[in-house]
């Protein structure tokens, strides 16, 4: 059986994730925006928080640490490149290493661009992905720290995950994400269906997250950057996929 996979909504629009293994009481927290909304999910739940797996430096996903870790006692993991600039680690994670969660395991991806030192987990047997601000839902993070060639190797790792993959995305920028993607590709039936989707799930009041990898692939202009299509849209048909990449960043930015 799966993981249970619980999504909580942090800050503005951040979100950390809650893995439960019922049959150990072992609990995984992914990234810690806050404490209070994460403290109060396991408390509902009377689940006890084992460990914490950072994705990456950035204030709104490491600043509730402290105050988690002060009423829970959990370990802390993150990336070995960050070590200066994360809470104190109880593990530093390199590429390709293996973090027992619950029966399972979480393998670690360096996913460089929008921070040098960023790593997602891909939790193969549970089908989940944690990209936080790497991968986005129908988007991609601004590139901060790396390059438009580093942020397309580590989307292009993420894409080639299997295509049912839950993406646990690191926050909520969907609407804008989606209109982005329409001045791209207005006639592109799945994201037209994705924007439709969108518009109900917020009218029931329901979390659009996390997404399926495959949704990403069909909709997600910056994972659609090596397709005929897409460099005929941003008027590069010739161009090499990062220059598309990197064209289709540059006005995201500026949208």
């Amino acid at each position: 059986m799966a993981l249970e996979l619980v999504t909580i909504p942090c800050l503005k629009d951040n979100f950390a994730f809650l893995l439960h293994d019922a049959a150990s009481g072992e609990t995984t927290l992914i990234d810690a925006p806050e404490p209070g909304p994460v403290l109060a999910a396991l408390r509902d739940r009377g689940w006890s928080l084992t460990q914490i797996l950072l994705t990456h430096h950035d204030w709104d996903h490491i600043d509730g640490v402290p105050g988690i870790v002060a009423a829970t006692g959990a370990r802390v993991l993150g990336a070995a490149k960050d070590t200066h600039r994360l809470p104190p680690l109880d593990r530093a994670l390199e590429d390709g290493d293996r973090i027992p969660v619950g029966p399972e395991e979480a393998i670690v991806i360096a996913v460089p661009g929008h921070t040098l030192g960023h790593i997602a987990f891909h939790l193969p047997a549970s089908g989940y992905a944690f990209t936080a601000d790497t991968l986005m839902a129908a988007g991609c993070g601004r590139i901060f720290e790396g390059t438009p060639p580093m942020m397309w190797d580590s989307l292009s790792k993420l894409a080639a995950l299997p295509p049912e993959t839950l993406i646990g995305s690191g926050h909520d920028y969907l609407d804008s994400n989606l209109r982005f993607a329409l001045t791209l590709e207005p006639d592109n039936p799945a994201l037209i269906s994705r924007v439709e989707t969108l518009a109900r799930l917020r009218r029931e009041g329901r979390l659009p997250m996390p997404s399926t990898l495959s949704e990403e692939l069909a909709t997600n202009p910056f994972l659609r950057a090596h397709l005929p299509q897409m460099k005929r849209a941003v008027g590069l048909p010739d161009a090499s996929d990062v220059a598309v990449f990197a064209e289709i960043r540059a006005r995201k930015d500026r949208f």
